[in-house]
C-alpha cells in the first residue's frame, strides 16, 4: 500500500491553478473514491481510468483507492484530469516511477481503450504550468503541437495511457496506436475580404480606416443592401498583425473554446459575428458548471460584429457596456470568479426601422413614427454613448456604380499600411503610458498638457457640450477619434478640421 502524487492544472477562465493529484491505496473494502470538488464529468473519471488501464495492460489495483485533488476547495471541471489520476494511481501501486510521475504536469482525457483524446484548454493550461515553475508536461498526441507553442517547456506527446506508463518506467511492451486528433476545423487565420470590393460609401470606408487606426467602436445605420455587413466584415483586414502577447491571448481563447490550433499561433485579429438570437451567456460567456468564453471574449484583439443590433435582446446588449469600458469580462459564481480579456472593437449595424426602408428613397417606409422610435430605442443610450463613430450608410446609385469602374478604389493592403503607420505614430506618442491605441486613452489625459488641444481646435465640441449635444464621455471620445484622424493623415496634432470630422463621424446621423 502506498501514496503517490502528480500534478494537473485547473482552469478558471484563462487563469490556471496548479492541482496536486494524490492517490492512496489502502486495505479497506475495494472502492474508487474521488474527492476535491470534482464536477459531474470529472467524477466519472473512476470508470474511465479503470477501463483504460485494464485495456492498456496495466490494471488499477483492486484495493481501495482514494484520489484527492488539492486544493480541495477549488472547483475542478472536465475530463482533462484523467491522465494525471491514472498515473497517480499506478504510481501508488508501484507500476510506474513515483519520482518520475511527480515531476511532470499531466493533461488529457482517456478513452475506454486507453487512448488519449485531445483536450480543450491545453495552451492556457501549459502557460499556467510554466508560470508556476514546471518545465515538463505530458499531453495527448493530438495536443502536442499546440502545447509546444509555449517556450521553455518540454512537451511529451503520448497517444495512449500505455505509452505514458512506458515513458514513466512501466515494464510494458510498446503497442502502436492511432492517435486521436481534432476534427478538421476552419483555418485559424482565415482568408480576409478586401476593401476594394466596396463600391461607393466613401465616408464609411474612411470611417473604417479611422476606426482601425484608433481601435474605435462603430455603429452603422442604413437600409438593407447598403453594405453594412460587407463593410464590417472587412474591418479585421485593416488591422495590423497581432503582437506576441496578443497572439498568445487569442490562441489561448481559441484553445479554451475547444477549437484546434495546429502548429502555429494565430497572427490575425479574429472576427466574431453571433446571431441576434444569442443569449447573454453566449455573448459574454458563462456556463452552469465550467465557465466558457463567449463571443465577446473570443473577439478580444479583434472585432465583434452585431448585425441587426436592435434584434438582440436588450439585456444582452447592455451586458457589453461594462466590458467596453474595462476591457475585461468578469463572470461571478458562488465559489469562483472567472476573468476573460475583452479588448475588442464593437461594430453594430442596424436598419433605420422595422421594414428597413425609412430614408432609402427608392421604396416607401410603411412604419409609423412610433414604431421607428421603439425600434432604435432597443439600443440603450448608455450603449450608444460608447460608440465612437456613428455613421449613416446609404445604398449606392446607378451613377455611383458606373463611376466605380472608372475610379481606383482603396484596397485593404493599402489601407492596412496607412493604419500601421498611424498606430506607430500613436504608440510613439503614448510610449511612456500604459496605452497603445487612442481608444484606450482616458479623457483626463487628453484634456491635460501636453495632449490638450487649443481652444480654436475644440470650439465645435465645446459648443456641442454646452448645448447638450455631447455628454462628457462623448466629448472625450470625439477627442480620441480626432487624434486617430491626425495619425492617419500624418498630422502632429489635431486641428479644427480633424475635430470637426470626428464630431461629424459621431453625430452624422443626427
Amino acid at each position: 500500500m502506498g501514496v503517490a502524487r502528480t500534478h494537473a492544472v485547473a482552469l478558471i477562465g484563462l487563469t490556471g491553478a496548479l492541482v496536486e493529484v494524490e492517490a492512496d491505496i489502502s486495505s479497506q473494502l475495494p472502492n474508487f473514491i474521488l474527492i476535491g470538488l470534482p464536477d459531474a464529468a470529472l467524477a466519472q473519471a473512476a470508470q474511465r481510468v479503470r477501463a483504460a488501464a485494464q485495456n492498456s495492460g496495466c490494471p488499477v489495483t483492486p484495493h481501495r483507492l482514494t484520489v484527492n485533488l488539492s486544493p480541495a476547495a477549488l472547483p475542478k471541471h472536465g475530463a482533462g484530469f484523467d491522465l494525471a489520476i491514472a498515473l497517480a494511481c499506478l504510481a501508488a501501486d508501484r507500476v510506474v516511477s513515483t519520482a518520475s510521475v511527480g515531476r511532470v504536469v499531466h493533461f488529457g482525457e482517456l478513452a475506454l481503450d486507453g487512448r488519449l483524446r485531445p483536450t480543450p484548454g491545453i495552451l492556457p493550461g501549459v502557460i499556467a504550468a510554466a508560470r508556476l515553475g514546471h518545465t515538463t508536461v505530458m499531453v495527448p498526441a493530438g495536443n502536442a503541437e499546440e502545447a509546444a507553442l509555449v517556450p521553455g517547456v518540454r512537451v511529451i506527446g503520448v497517444a495512449s495511457l500505455r505509452d505514458a506508463v512506458i515513458w514513466h518506467g512501466g515494464e510494458l511492451t510498446p503497442r502502436p496506436v492511432e492517435p486521436i486528433r481534432y476534427a478538421a476545423a476552419e483555418s485559424a487565420d482565415a482568408a480576409e475580404l478586401d476593401l476594394v470590393d466596396v463600391i461607393g460609401n466613401d465616408d464609411a470606408i474612411l470611417a473604417l480606416q479611422i476606426a482601425a487606426a484608433g481601435g474605435h467602436h462603430v455603429f452603422m445605420l442604413g437600409p438593407p443592401g447598403a453594405g453594412k455587413t460587407m463593410l464590417a466584415a472587412r474591418l479585421p483586414g485593416l488591422l495590423p498583425d497581432l503582437d506576441q502577447a496578443a497572439s498568445l491571448e487569442v490562441s489561448a481563447l481559441r484553445s479554451l473554446s475547444g477549437r484546434g490550433l495546429g502548429s502555429a499561433l494565430i497572427t490575425r485579429p479574429p472576427l466574431e459575428a453571433p446571431h441576434h438570437t444569442a443569449t447573454a451567456a453566449a455573448i459574454v460567456g458563462g456556463g452552469s458548471s465550467q465557465i466558457r468564453p463567449g463571443a465577446a471574449a473570443r473577439a478580444s484583439q479583434g472585432v465583434l460584429f452585431l448585425d441587426e443590433a436592435p434584434e438582440f435582446a436588450r439585456p444582452v446588449l447592455d451586458a457589453l457596456r461594462q466590458p467596453l469600458e474595462s476591457g475585461v469580462i468578469s463572470i461571478h459564481r458562488a465559489n469562483v470568479i472567472a476573468h476573460f480579456p475583452a479588448r475588442f472593437q464593437l461594430v453594430m449595424a442596424a436598419n433605420p426601422c422595422p421594414c428597413g426602408q425609412y430614408g432609402a428613397g427608392d421604396l416607401e417606409c410603411t412604419c409609423p413614427p412610433s414604431a421607428r422610435r421603439r425600434y432604435l430605442a432597443r439600443l440603450s443610450g448608455p450603449l450608444m454613448d460608447r460608440m465612437d463613430i456613428q455613421l449613416a450608410v446609404s445604398r449606392i446609385t446607378a451613377a455611383q456604380l458606373r463611376l466605380a469602374g472608372e475610379t481606383p478604389r482603396t484596397s485593404s493592403t493599402d489601407a492596412r499600411a496607412r493604419v500601421i503607420t498611424a498606430r506607430a505614430a500613436a504608440a510613439e506618442r503614448l510610449a511612456q503610458t500604459p496605452w497603445r491605441v487612442n481608444a484606450q486613452v482616458p479623457g483626463p489625459w487628453l484634456r491635460a498638457a501636453p495632449a490638450r488641444l487649443d481652444l480654436a481646435a475644440t470650439a465645435s465640441i465645446d459648443r456641442a457640450l454646452e448645448r447638450g449635444g455631447l455628454t462628457m464621455r462623448g466629448y472625450d471620445r470625439v477627442l480620441r477619434v480626432a487624434w486617430s484622424i491626425a495619425d492617419l493623415d500624418g498630422t502632429v496634432r489635431p486641428g479644427p478640421n480633424e475635430v470637426g470630422l470626428a464630431l461629424y463621424l459621431r453625430k452624422g446621423m443626427a
